[in-house]
């Protein structure tokens, strides 16, 4: 993160938050791979293993586009922020579904995560009051 990113940033519970999600579909995803690593018989990967990496990468963008929104100026790109936000929980959403049909004991944990996006989805709609 920049050094210009405000001390109050990681007071912001909206950030605590995406913070733990990033680490929740880390352990998720982690947990899945030893799973879904396994090659069928016919020599195929289970198609699965890119929605675990796909939960990392989008969790990973939720904390810098909440910074990103705090430290934009101009509405017009702070809105750019928002909506990126916005398009990210989305797709946590849809690649935890995605996962829970995979053949793999992990998949009990991915309503636990879909719980935690919820309270986002609640912290998201305050925080964008406050912006």
């Amino acid at each position: 993160m920049s050094t210009n990113t405000p001390q109050n940033l990681s007071e912001l519970p909206i950030y605590k938050k995406a913070l733990d999600i990033f680490v929740l579909s880390q352990n998720i995803s982690s947990y899945l791979n030893h799973d879904l690593s396994v090659l069928k018989e016919d020599g195929s990967e289970d198609s699965n293993i890119y929605f675990s990496g796909d939960i990392v990468q989008q969790s990973v963008s939720l904390a810098p586009e909440i910074a990103n929104a705090e430290l934009e100026r101009y509405s017009e790109k702070k809105h750019k922020h928002i909506a990126s936000l916005k398009r990210i929980t989305n797709l946590l959403y849809k690649n935890s579904y995605r996962l829970e049909r995979a053949n793999s004991n992990g998949k009990d944990f991915l309503p636990i995560l879909r719980k935690e996006l919820k309270k986002f989805k609640k912290l998201q709609r305050t925080w964008l009051l406050t912006l």
